[in-house]
């Protein structure tokens, strides 16, 4: 059954607000320990985050609220981030990736978090507000329509969020877009390795948990081209196949979609 885009994202974000007021296990999505949108209600949030590739400093050092145990990486120990840096998260969530990022960025920077559904940005607002990040924002927003200024970010990051979008080449033109120049680009994402079986790319559990919408990894390469990105870098990750059969145990979707690491750059 073929959907319209709209009810497609709709779906998807009712899904992440399911997420957001009722913690991993209110839904179906990535890194969600579930099986994807299984039955297994014992996650464990801290042992799901180191499986992708955060330490136990990183997990203590961000409100135990915003992190979810999702997505298929860790952006920010590729991102080098410094003193000063505009960072842009996109698809924040609960705020994860954003509370780490500023303390790399310190009382200089500042860190954007955009998110589309409503409950998460409420739930990040709420998480930055008690522990008192002041250089924090998050903004409600489609990453293929970003409510940020042109050229006016030195990093954007991400955890496995663009899978989830109907309209990449928009996303990273619109990432392109708001970059300054020499900014970069450090995500971690779910690509296609192999052509998806039909059957999976119209399960609605596995678009909403990051692989139905997988593209397949040399048209991710072509989009990223085509908005001008140059020095483009797509890497899996070494325990990728790990990461991918814990989501959906004895399927073998790991033999279709990887976790992968996308780095690239805007130059001056």
């Amino acid at each position: 059954m073929i959907r319209k885009k709209e009810e497609m994202r709709e779906l998807i974000r009712k899904n992440y607000a399911q997420i957001a007021l009722k913690g991993a296990q209110g839904g179906c999505c990535c890194g969600s320990g579930s099986g994807c949108c299984g039955t297994d209600t014992n996650v464990d949030i801290s042992e799901s985050s180191k499986r992708i590739g955060y330490s136990e400093d990183d997990i203590n050092k961000a409100p135990l609220e915003a992190n979810m145990g999702l997505g298929c990486g860790n952006p920010i120990a590729i991102a080098t981030l410094k003193d000063g840096d505009n960072v842009l998260d996109l698809g924040s969530g609960g705020g994860f990736d954003c509370f780490l990022a500023r303390r790399q960025v310190g009382d200089t920077g500042c860190v954007i978090g955009v998110d589309m559904t409503p409950e998460m940005v409420k739930l990040a607002r709420e998480n930055a507000e008690k522990n008192g990040y002041e250089n924090v924002e998050f903004r409600l927003g489609e990453i293929e329509h970003l409510p940020v200024a042109d050229a006016s970010v030195d990093v954007i990051i991400s955890n496995c969020v663009i899978n989830l979008s109907l309209e990449k080449e928009k996303v990273f033109s619109e990432a392109y877009r708001v970059l300054k120049a020499g900014g970069k680009l450090s995500i971690s994402d779910v690509v296609a390795t192999a052509q998806l079986p039909e059957h999976i790319k119209h399960d609605l559990s596995m678009m909403s948990g990051c692989i139905a919408g997988a593209e397949y990894v040399e048209n991710i390469r072509a989009m990223m081209h085509k908005a001008g990105f140059k020095h483009i870098k797509l890497t899996p990750k070494d325990n990728s196949k790990d990461i991918i059969s814990s989501w959906v145990p004895n399927r073998n979707i790991e033999d279709f979609v990887s976790s992968y690491i996308i780095e690239a750059t805007k130059e001056n």
